[in-house]
């Protein structure tokens, strides 16, 4: 039972990581869309295909960082349940 709540953890722990990183990363190539949009204005050019595939990005970094952190989420109700199932079977009275 030890061994499974360990691998349970460092899974948690792994996608946790993960999804902070796509967050971090979605909300960076976010100010680089604002960057750009200002940049565009100021210099008068036309980067209007950059800014859509930056923004682009920033989404599928945000969906994938929402992604993990519900499969995260999951892991762990799904272990807290086990674990509370296991400690009410063990202290129900043994019958014979």
């Amino acid at each position: 039972m030890l061994q499974a709540e360990i691998g349970a953890l460092w899974s948690r722990i792994r996608l946790a990581n993960w999804s902070i990183r796509m967050f971090f990363a979605g909300a960076l190539v976010v100010c680089l869309v604002i960057v750009s949009l200002f940049f565009s204005e100021l210099a008068a050019i036309n980067i209007s295909a950059a800014i859509v595939v930056f923004f682009l990005g920033a989404m599928l970094l945000l969906i994938m960082g929402l992604i993990l952190f519900l499969i995260e989420v999951s892991i762990s109700t799904r272990s807290i349940g086990t674990g509370i199932t296991e400690i009410l079977d063990e202290d129900k009275p043994a019958s014979g």
